[in-house]
């Protein structure tokens, strides 16, 4: 194994409070009901647009539909480094990976401009290539993203791990015929994982590090 392609929201970084306030200011600026955080926690993983179609109220027209996105994405691109945080444990994790020699690469449904931003703030220098939503590029459960960053690394399929904390890692990891950990500090509970077909689980960056390392020696 060469390569560890992860997603961002709920496996590398805490972004939900701020996912949470940006969906709830674009609401508000609607006139539209709010959300409470657990219901924003499980509307996050297909993209920032799905996380829009899932708050707003059923029936919303089109119309309605692209100005409540545009209102969020105003909002979270000022204020997408708010509270967002690095969980405890993964700067520790990447920094090991890149002095071992792995390439690492991250895979977000968030649109480019918000992974760029964060790319900066928290991973430049470490992990390799951050690819985010784009035109032309499916995003996830689809394999474009991962496939995508597999070629700026230059690797195959079949030398790469993925990590994420969702169902939609799990299909997006299956669609690109990739092997894949869940991570139990994410957006996701244990059960809802195992009833998804996650197999593989760990429950802290060290753990997954220990696993990784393992893996790496061994493949």
């Amino acid at each position: 194994m060469k390569a560890v392609v992860f997603d961002l929201d709920g496996t590398l970084l805490d972004t939900l409070q701020d996912l949470y306030e940006s969906t709830n200011h674009a609401l508000m600026e609607m006139g539209m009901p709010l959300r409470r955080l657990d219901e924003v926690r499980h509307f996050v993983g297909n993209g920032v647009r799905r996380l829009i179609e899932r708050a707003v109220p059923e029936q919303t027209d089109e119309a309605r539909l692209e100005t409540c996105f545009a209102h969020f994405q105003r909002h979270y691109l000022r204020h997408c480094q708010d509270h967002t945080r690095l969980y405890p444990g993964i700067d520790h994790l990447l920094r090991t990976l890149h002095e071992r020699g792995f390439l690492l690469a991250i895979v977000s449904n968030k649109l480019q401009a918000g992974v760029d931003e964060l790319y900066e703030a928290y991973f430049r220098g470490v992990v390799d290539v951050a690819i985010g939503e784009r035109e032309g590029v499916r995003r996830k459960p689809a394999p474009d993203m991962v496939h995508l960053a597999l070629q700026e690394l230059r690797i195959y399929a079949c030398e790469a791990i993925y990590v994420g904390d969702s169902e939609v890692d799990l299909a997006t990891a299956r669609a690109a015929s990739l092997p894949c950990t869940s991570v139990l500090w994410g957006f996701r509970t244990r059960e809802e994982l195992l009833r998804a077909g996650a197999t593989w689980l760990v429950e802290t960056p060290g753990e997954l590090l220990d696993e990784l390392l393992v893996f790496g020696q061994n493949a």
